[in-house]
């Protein structure tokens, strides 16, 4: 199976051996970021540096001034890794050792932009925004989506990319000391703390069918009883995703559910062909386009839920999020079936395994997990994240691939 390995460019920039160390590995791909979220890193092996704070989201690389002007909303410039182009340098670099190179674009994930911005954000149903969410029914955020994705994957040196959160997001977010988990929400309770009711979506729903304010009401009035501590109505194993729609149905009633699910499906498809479009028409003939996703399409986040019939007619594939170890079996077939089951031939199905132990990743089961994931139809792998693993994890690592 072909393999990828997840890098940043800080793991590469002023670490001449970083490129050989990850050929060694045994991987013919790089998926580099070129445009990311604010994080707080680890870079074990570097010789500068031990940790990387990216401060704010951000392009890691010099943005086209000409692309943005006159833009309200447009990307921020990085200052935690030097040059101008750190992207640009660690593609370069890469492929001197002989290693393929994808960007990687994270679009609806951006805390700064949230910020300054709010009014662009996701509004719950409590009227409490969501700063790491701008929501992407608003015209001006798909259009930033759209423009970013066109310039971040099309990078010098990229073969291809991978579009992270090219979809909804919502309630679930690493936020710096994060106190949310004092109410066991399930699958049903995130999605109703993740539904906006901005002025758009309000007015979506109302084109859908329902009024606004009975949705606004139904959904308060589904969540007071979680917030009481008393279970949900979820049945099945967690994480079941046909549970937690039929949760959705029985807590918002089936006409109201289908009005959200209308309303966000449509949106959440038309951003995803607009950015895979704008990539194209961007790109080199051959340049492959990958999405993050899940298929579960209510599901919001980095791995954004998408129809897997709709997504595979426009793009090259899926990038998706599998359990590693004995006990996720049960999880990658939930992620990988329905995929396998609607596949064009020549449509990649690239399962991404987390191979950083201590982020609670399996990479001594990797050479088990990936051929459970062959047989369930993936044909490459990603693997999460190069760059984070301790020497230990890499070993492990290198000794499936090599």
């Amino acid at each position: 199976m072909r393999a990828s390995a997840f890098l940043y460019p800080w793991d590469v920039v002023g670490d001449p051996y970083a490129p050989v160390r990850v050929a060694r590995l045994g991987v013919r791909q790089v998926t580099l970021a070129s445009a990311y979220h604010s994080t707080r890193a680890l870079t074990p092996r570097h010789p500068r540096h031990r940790i990387v704070t990216a401060r704010h989201s951000a392009v890691l690389y010099p943005p086209d001034p000409a692309r943005w002007s006159g833009r309200v909303l447009r990307p921020y410039e990085q200052r935690w890794t030097e040059g101008r182009d750190p992207f640009g340098e660690a593609a370069e670099a890469l492929a001197g050792a002989g290693l393929e190179v994808h960007s990687w674009v994270v679009l609806a994930h951006n805390s700064r932009l949230g910020g300054e911005h709010p009014e662009i954000t996701v509004r719950n149903a409590y009227g409490d925004r969501y700063p790491w969410a701008p929501c992407i029914a608003r015209p001006e955020v798909r259009e930033y989506a759209v423009e970013l994705a066109a310039e971040a994957a099309v990078r010098p040196g990229a073969r291809g990319t991978e579009l992270e959160s090219c979809g909804w997001y919502g309630l679930a977010h690493l936020h710096a000391h994060d106190k949310t988990a004092g109410v066991a929400l399930g699958g049903a309770g995130h999605y109703l703390m993740s539904l906006c009711f901005c002025e758009v979506c309000e007015e979506g729903y109302a084109g859908t069918g329902a009024d606004p304010e009975r949705l606004r009401a139904a959904v308060v009035t589904a969540l007071e009883p979680l917030w009481r501590g008393e279970p949900g109505p979820e049945a099945g194993p967690a994480g079941d995703r046909a549970a937690e729609w039929a949760a959705v149905e029985q807590l918002l009633g089936e006409e109201l559910a289908d009005v959200t699910r209308r309303w966000r499906r449509g949106v959440a498809g038309g951003l995803r062909r607009a950015a895979v479009a704008a990539v194209r028409r961007a790109a080199r003939p051959g340049f492959q386009v990958l999405l993050h996703a899940d298929p579960a399409w209510h599901r919001c986040g980095a791995n954004a839920g998408a129809d897997p019939d709709d997504l595979l007619e426009y793009a090259d594939g899926a990038v998706l999020p599998c359990a590693g170890g004995e006990g996720g079996r049960a999880a990658r077939a939930a992620v990988l079936d329905p995929f396998a089951r609607v596949r064009p031939e020549g449509a990649v199905l690239a399962a991404n395994f987390t191979v950083v132990s201590g982020m609670g990743g399996s990479p001594a089961t990797l050479a088990a997990d990936a051929a459970h994931a062959a047989g369930l139809g993936a044909d490459e792998l990603r693997l999460y994240h190069a760059g984070l693993a301790s020497d230990t994890d890499l070993a492990q690592v290198g000794a499936f691939l090599g």
